[in-house]
């Protein structure tokens, strides 16, 4: 498994850099939140990166999209992370549009993917149930009715179900977890908008006796498990891509600030306890990148313990990200507690990343189960 990155992806990792670095700083997170934006993102970003492609990287080609692949999709996520760059590109370009690729019927593909790449609708996948993520144990019912299913039950952390026009809901049928499009203005779904703490948006959802027909089907009635594991292998790897961007960024912002604050009549960078502690956070964040790109190598060759890999980097990366936002808001000192400081909104994202599809313990006790321990 070669760790490296070809010419394409070099440059695709330069253009998303300057890309992010330039439409989508930091800055642009605080006026989202200070503006208390209704959508919490930038419709103008969206369109702009829909037009440079990154909103098309996973979509075959005979669908409109340039069909690059996950490795390309975790650069792009990873100059997000470095840039905290709020957009759908994760509910929309990755959950979503691995899930229709992999699973959904020709007709689906041809109506949804197409607008996936344009920008032109947005999906949100709506999965968890519980604070924690459980997919084991979803209650959310679809019951037979006529020729199709009636939708009870609720779901929580929704990323990005405030603003999606399609969700992808996860519901147990009589023959086993299975997959409905269900449009958001659909009779009998109410849909309430949850402010993170990282300033990005979620939503809970209710589903009343909300109809569905066959036709919303993604998938193999009772075939939800395979959408299931499809669905989280991208979204984990892809999170892993984020927090690796936002950790190496903070970790930057620290050295720098070690080089130039002054205590004591000495550069602060100079004192060995701070040296061990930011060269320990180095060697974990070298460890972090190759797991990453092991994850998004395994996902683009199919490998055949993907799951196992992807849940390795997922759990590598969450505890090192905190650990590593940890780190800057000490070094940093009191300021580091500021808002006028970005390293707190760093924290933030990273918290809230980290328990996205799943926590570092989640993961390292699948591991384990999966290891008959």
């Amino acid at each position: 498994m070669a760790l490296l990155l070809n010419e394409d992806e070099k440059m695709l990792a330069e253009s998303a850099a300057g890309f992010f670095a330039d439409k989508a700083p930091v800055r642009q997170l605080r006026a989202l939140r200070d503006d208390k934006d209704e959508t919490g993102f930038s419709k103008a970003l969206w369109s702009e990166m829909a037009d440079m492609g990154f909103t098309s990287v996973l979509v075959p080609e005979e669908f409109g999209g340039v069909d690059m692949g996950f490795m390309a999709a975790g650069l792009i996520a990873e100059e997000m992370g470095k840039n905290l760059s709020a957009s759908p590109f994760l509910s929309t370009a990755v959950l979503a549009a691995q899930a229709l690729k992999q699973h959904a019927s020709t007709e689906q593909k041809a109506k949804y993917l197409p607008q996936i790449c344009t920008g032109e609708t947005l999906f949100s996948v709506a999965l968890d149930e519980t604070s924690k993520h459980t997919p084991s144990q979803m209650e959310l019912r679809a019951t037979a009715s006529g020729n199709g299913f009636k939708l009870n039950g609720s779901k929580c952390m929704v990323i990005d179900g405030h603003v999606a026009d399609q969700i992808l809901v996860f519901a147990n049928t009589d023959d086993g977890l299975s997959v409905f499009i269900v449009p958001a203005n659909a009779d009998g779904l109410s849909i309430e908008r949850t402010i993170m703490a990282d300033s990005r948006n979620a939503a809970r959802m209710d589903f009343d006796n909300v109809e569905v027909t066959g036709e919303q089907l993604v998938g193999a009635l009772g075939g939800g498990v395979e959408v299931l594991d499809t669905v989280c292998n991208a979204g984990r790897a892809l999170l892993a891509a984020e927090m690796l961007g936002a950790s190496s960024q903070v970790f930057e912002i620290t050295t720098a600030f070690l080089k130039e604050r002054k205590q004591f009549g000495k550069i602060i960078g100079e004192f060995q306890a701070l040296q061990h502690r930011a060269s320990h956070l180095y060697c974990e964040l070298e460890l972090c990148r190759s797991a990453v790109f092991s994850a998004l190598t395994a996902l683009d060759d199919n490998a055949e313990n993907v799951g196992a890999i992807v849940g390795m980097a997922k759990a590598k990366l969450s505890s090192v990200a905190k650990l590593a936002a940890l780190e800057a808001v000490q070094m940093h000192g009191g300021m580091g507690m500021t808002d006028e400081i970005d390293v707190g909104l760093y924290l933030k994202r990273i918290r809230v990343a980290q328990e996205l599809l799943g926590d570092a313990d989640f993961h390292r006790e699948q591991i384990a189960n999966h290891k008959g321990y």
